[in-house]
């Protein structure tokens, strides 16, 4: 998949215009990318699309118009798009009282390398995580995760050809599959690999 560059980008006063519209186009394709496990965690599965929201977002949080500037959001952003033979997500724990999520932290440490996928009979594939920095401390995780999925070529093929795919977390403190990825995600998905 395309990595972004600075002509990818809406101008801000343009995405100023833009906004809503691309809001809406975004929210809409998320739905068909994200997996839940349980009630409070769930995976978001990035692409281009995604990070290029993400972009234009922190351009015009940050107001920022410099070349420079706009170059280091991309090169914060542009490796969680996905290269074609891997499926990249954000892992959310989420709890809405405070008290609750600083709990739930200190019981889910190492959760982040027990998240998996599966194409059909294949072997499972183990997340790769938090490839840019640690997330995690020997007490607490963090509430937000970077996941890297490497595929075979043989799992690719096998997807493309009508294979299933499974996910799940085995964990001590929490354990959930998903016998068989919906359809609509897993058509968001096999988008995704080239």
């Amino acid at each position: 998949m395309q990595k972004l560059a600075p002509e990818d980008l809406y101008s801000l006063e343009d995405y100023a215009r833009l906004r809503d519209d691309f809001r809406a186009r975004v929210i809409e394709h998320k739905k068909h990318r994200r997996l839940q496990f349980g009630e409070h965690l769930s995976l978001y599965f990035e692409d281009r699309l995604t990070m290029h929201y993400q972009v234009q977002e922190m351009l015009r949080a940050e107001r920022i118009f410099e070349a420079a500037d706009i170059q280091t959001e991309l090169d914060v952003y542009n490796p969680l798009i996905p290269d074609g033979e891997n499926w990249k997500a954000t892992m959310m724990i989420e709890y809405p009282d405070v008290a609750e999520r600083q709990a739930a932290l200190e019981r889910l440490v190492g959760i982040e390398t027990q998240v998996w996928v599966r194409v059909g009979e294949h072997d499972r594939v183990m997340a790769t995580a938090d490839e840019d920095l640690e997330h995690t401390s020997d007490s607490k995780t963090s509430a937000v995760h970077f996941l890297r999925f490497q595929l075979t070529p043989a799992m690719v093929a096998d997807l493309k050809s009508g294979a299933p795919l499974s996910a799940g977390v085995d964990h001590p403190a929490c354990s959930f599959t998903i016998e068989e990825v919906p359809g609509t995600i897993l058509e968001s998905l096999i988008a995704d690999l080239s």
